[in-house]
């Protein structure tokens, strides 16, 4: 019997698409293992809404594997010396992963390396993060002429089966208790709005089945958040749960404006290179110049930083997300703009505050992704939205229809009509329960233009 390999999960917790997982079923009895390293990201470990979400999407992985006659090895600690140790035990020599990009993955692929075989796959994005690059053989820092380039090198290639069955082991090695880790809150559960929501591969494809059916009408409904017309997709693709081929190829032929979704596939990927470009992204401003803006501090500003994480701002369209944000672990994307244009512009709140709590909030938190998204919301990115643009959140609530939204999430002003909905405190009509607003419109963008000259 060939000696058996080690089959490294992270983030790529499926089992069909799954490059590292066919390449192992060829290579002997596979070990499939999951290390919940928090040693590694140090700061950016996984926040508590993704970690209720691995939980469950490990729950599923196991179940998936054990369908085909495998297991599910739990292990905890800093993933090379989990690794070596693993392969002493069990007389392993080899590794199989999914390539990662994230800075400190690539710093543990590198340490795995020094003690054992590691065999790198790529999978978990349309093409391989640096190999889409300029005519000059540079990598690319613009979204758009990223997009163009990278639409030459798709469709993706066909996705994998699921292996028909998986080489196990006779006698399998120790592992953790799932329950053990604690991922899931207890002490108060704060998750319970969570409930809508189902981890796992099979979770993944009937989320991308529902979207398939008015996919070819993404561009249209995609910024209403009362219609909800986002694919919801996120957090699978991030836990890899689907591959970007996969929803590629399912949705591709949709029609319409399948186009427009498409191409957010594609800033997954500029995601991707830009931190491969840029590790530290989601700590530094891309921009040097944005070192020198005087962002808000003290008390006042941490005052104005808790409002807006509570949804307390008197802005009903940040309030409504901020609290879907917190009861559910997401955010409609639209609404995500405005949110994070009001903390950095409004409030001149650092950027970084902003995406720590999404960090910490969303189900999809994605390094590259969250990172990418509040630079260009700040306009400090290599590719971003100008500072002086400044969103005009009580307009952008009107113009995309967001009344029923806001009486969903704002139960306070649920018995408004559509015309004082956005913005009660102007209609006259703000209720004692809801607060004021917590600084004017007018006032908040002559303050962030003043701001934004100490960058010039």
């Amino acid at each position: 019997m060939p000696d058996p390999v080690i089959l490294w999960f992270r983030r790529d917790l499926r089992l069909a698409d799954q490059p590292a997982l066919a390449a192992a079923c060829q290579d002997g009895p596979v070990i499939p293992v999951y290390i919940l390293d928090d040693d590694a990201p140090k700061h950016h470990a996984m926040g508590g809404a993704s970690r209720w979400w691995l939980h469950h999407s490990l729950e599923s992985l196991a179940a998936d594997l054990k369908d085909k006659g495998s297991r599910l090895i739990l292990r905890r600690g800093k993933s090379a010396e989990v690794l070596a140790k693993l392969a002493k035990e069990t007389g392993a020599a080899r590794v199989h992963c999914i390539r990662h990009w994230e800075p400190w993955w690539r710093n543990a692929e590198r340490a795995v390396a020094k003690d054992l075989e590691l065999y790198c796959h790529d999978g978990n994005y349309l093409a391989r993060p640096g190999s889409v690059t300029t005519g000059a053989g540079k990598p690319f820092r613009i979204y758009t002429p990223f997009w163009r380039a990278l639409k030459q090198h798709m469709p993706p290639a066909d996705p994998l089966q699921r292996p028909r069955d998986i080489p196990a082991l006779s006698k399998w090695p120790a592992s953790d208790q799932l329950a053990d880790w604690a991922l899931l809150p207890s002490k108060p559960d704060w998750a319970k709005g969570f409930a809508d929501w189902q981890p796992g591969e099979d979770g993944a494809h009937k989320r991308l089945d529902a979207f398939i059916r008015h996919a070819g009408k993404y561009d249209e409904e995609r910024n209403f958040p009362s219609i909800e017309g986002s694919s919801r997709l996120s957090p699978h693709l991030h836990f890899g749960e689907i591959s970007g081929a996969q929803a590629w190829h399912k949705t591709a032929d949709a029609g319409g404006s399948v186009e427009t979704f498409l191409s957010e596939l594609g800033w997954r990927d500029y995601a991707q290179n830009v931190i491969l470009q840029f590790p530290a992204y989601a700590t530094e401003n891309a921009r040097d110049n944005f070192d020198k803006l005087p962002w808000r501090t003290g008390k006042a500003a941490k005052d104005d930083l808790k409002a807006w994480q509570q949804g307390r701002t008197g802005y009903p369209i940040v309030d409504a997300g901020m609290r879907q944000l917190w009861q559910t672990g997401w955010m409609h994307n639209r609404v995500r703009m405005i949110t994070a244009s009001f903390l950095i512009k409004h409030l001149l709140i650092d950027w970084r505050e902003g995406e720590r709590w999404f960090w910490d909030c969303l189900v999809d938190a994605d390094y590259g992704s969250n990172a990418v998204n509040w630079q260009w919301t700040a306009g400090s990115g290599v590719d971003s939205n100008m500072f002086v643009r400044i969103m005009a959140p009580l307009t952008q609530s009107e113009k995309f229809d967001a009344a029923d939204y806001i009486r969903e999430w704002v139960p306070e002003l649920k018995d408004l009509k559509d015309a004082a909905i956005h913005d009660p405190d102007e209609a006259g009509c703000r209720p004692r329960a809801y607060p004021p607003k917590i600084i004017g419109h007018r006032e908040a963008r002559e303050r962030a233009l003043e701001a934004a000259k100490k960058t010039k």
